[in-house]
């Protein structure tokens, strides 16, 4: 990266907490700053004997987007990483790279932005698709059209059910077919999956969530195992349309990117006690989080998330749409918001949020996004809320 004097990320071992809290361990060539700079330039001049230098033009070649893809590349373990000016960009990234005619198998319990693109915008691409439980293996693999399956999609853990996926056992499904598994981890985050690892060819972020962190960038990323032909067509997606980021967003990503990890271990132990606190209340007829031991999710999830099952949770308290929705409105420290991920509380309808997208999402349900605030202030809202209603 043009401007990093040195990084810690090359030669001896480093833990990704320590790769992470220190982006690397990039310092400014210039001045020795720890922060990185901004690059707001566009464009970059070339050498004496007008050969390029690393950077050419921001669109393609933007230093700080650069510098939180390796930042995402190195957590991931992966060939490499691209940053997109949004989720929904990185999301379908991979569906803008496939060719007219390619089959797609996507979970049915995914991000509702995702189900609509398909819906309306893959028909006319010339995209055909087929939705499948997500932790259905049997369905996953009933669904492969194996030479015309190009790609397969899962949410593992799933907005907003929370349903989890087995990774390897659908990477596994997948390449026996001729398909390549894209994995959008993000509410895992790298902390506690590396769906790379475990066999899927793509992860993808939402990277305004968790990997942002705090409410205050808009940004995707996608990241590789391999350098396959439809990495590089997704690279020739992302130069010729644009969804780039910008280097202010990139600047605040990387920032967000440098306390991932104690941020989602403190969402993922306070998550854990609110949704054991939601499960014991009688107001409450069900809790979806994959750290209870009851959950369907629980097992799977016990094998491919190390050290925390996530800071998200939806739960059903007993009553309808309406008293769902003055339940939500009755909390006073968790932020009546859509989003998930930042260091504040969000809680939400989230049936109100999807629209008039057709989910499987009940109309009670209650989606909760965990933060880093005390947690016995949260759930001390949460029981005024529920006492309320």
């Amino acid at each position: 990266m043009t401007g990093s004097r040195r990084s810690n990320s090359e030669g001896e071992k480093l833990d990704p907490r320590t790769l992470a809290a220190q982006a690397l361990g990039r310092e400014d060539e210039s001045t020795g700053a720890v922060v990185p700079p901004i690059h707001f330039s566009t464009t970059f001049t070339r050498r004496d004997d007008y050969g390029p230098r690393d950077h050419v033009y921001i669109r393609p070649d933007s230093p700080n987007a650069e510098h939180a893809e390796d930042v995402l590349a190195t957590l991931e373990d992966a060939v490499g990483a691209m940053s997109f000016g949004s989720g929904m960009a990185a999301c379908t990234a991979a569906f803008h790279a496939l060719e007219s005619g390619d089959h797609v198998v996507c979970g049915k319990t995914v991000y509702h932005g995702v189900k609509a693109w398909l819906e309306r915008f893959g028909p006319a691409r010339g995209l055909t698709f087929t939705f499948v439980p997500n932790d259905d293996l049997t369905a996953l693999k009933s669904a492969m059209q194996p030479g015309k399956t190009k790609l397969v999609w899962i949410e593992t853990p799933a907005n907003p059910l929370w349903t989890v996926t087995d990774i390897a056992a659908a990477a596994e499904i997948a390449h026996a077919a001729g398909a390549q598994l894209a994995v959008d981890s993000t509410c895992a985050t790298p902390v506690l999956t590396k769906p790379l690892t475990l066999g899927a060819d793509l992860v993808v972020h939402a990277a305004t969530k968790y990997l942002g962190g705090h409410s205050d960038v808009l940004a995707g990323m996608v990241a590789a195992r391999e350098d396959t032909p439809l990495w590089r067509r997704i690279r020739e997606h992302r130069t010729f349309a644009g969804p780039v980021l910008g280097a202010m967003e990139a600047f605040l990503l990387t920032r967000g990117m440098r306390t991932l990890f104690v941020r989602v271990e403190r969402q993922c132990q306070s998550a854990m006690k609110v949704a054991e606190f939601l499960a014991g209340h009688p107001k409450v007829d069900r809790v979806r989080y994959p750290g209870l031991p009851g959950d369907p999710g629980h097992a799977v999830a016990s094998k491919q998330m190390l050290g925390g099952f996530g800071g998200m949770l939806s739960f059903q308290p007993a009553g309808d749409r309406d008293s769902a929705i003055r339940l939500v409105l009755a909390c006073r420290v968790l932020k009546p918001a859509t989003s998930l991920g930042g260091v504040e509380s969000l809680i939400e309808h989230r049936k109100t949020s999807e629209g008039d997208i057709v989910t499987e999402t009940p109309d009670n349900l209650i989606r909760i996004s965990v933060g880093i605030e005390a947690v016995d202030d949260l759930i001390q809202d949460l029981d005024r809320a529920l006492a309320a209603v």
